[in-house]
């Protein structure tokens, strides 16, 4: 029977006892990630640089997982202002520039807390088979 396995990464985690992200057998699920500016310990203060940090840290929470960018298949986010995708879409085609291998994804309005203007969550499949 697969054991549930708690994942942190140095630098970024949560206020609430909870770990960044799970995995149990395959797959990966993470909370919620946003742009935290590691120094500081609060969100970068502009929306183009939330988005460049979140995207960094998925990226080193999907590794620490055992995974890559490339085992991602569904990416939730969450913006205080949707008509701003852009910025997120900036980041997104650097991380997924093929767009025939890009996961599935889903943006939400939402108010954010603490000055957090975009945060996102994922599904991530470690070492399963492409169709």
């Amino acid at each position: 029977m697969a054991k549930r396995k708690s994942i942190y990464i140095e630098g970024f985690g949560h206020k609430n006892p909870i770990p960044a992200a799970c995995r149990l057998g395959n797959i990966v699920t993470s909370g919620i990630i946003y742009g935290l500016d590691v120094a500081t310990g609060k969100p970068a203060s502009m929306l183009d640089q939330q988005c460049v940090l979140m995207f960094k840290h998925l990226r080193s929470i999907v590794e620490a997982a055992g995974g890559t960018t490339d085992d991602i298949v569904k990416l939730n986010l969450w913006m205080v202002d949707r008509s701003q995708r852009e910025a997120v879409n900036r980041e997104w085609l650097k991380m997924f520039p093929d767009p025939d291998a890009r996961p599935a994804r889903q943006t939400m309005q939402a108010e954010l807390g603490a000055g957090i203007l975009v945060q996102c969550d994922f599904i991530a499949v470690i070492g399963g088979s492409s169709a």
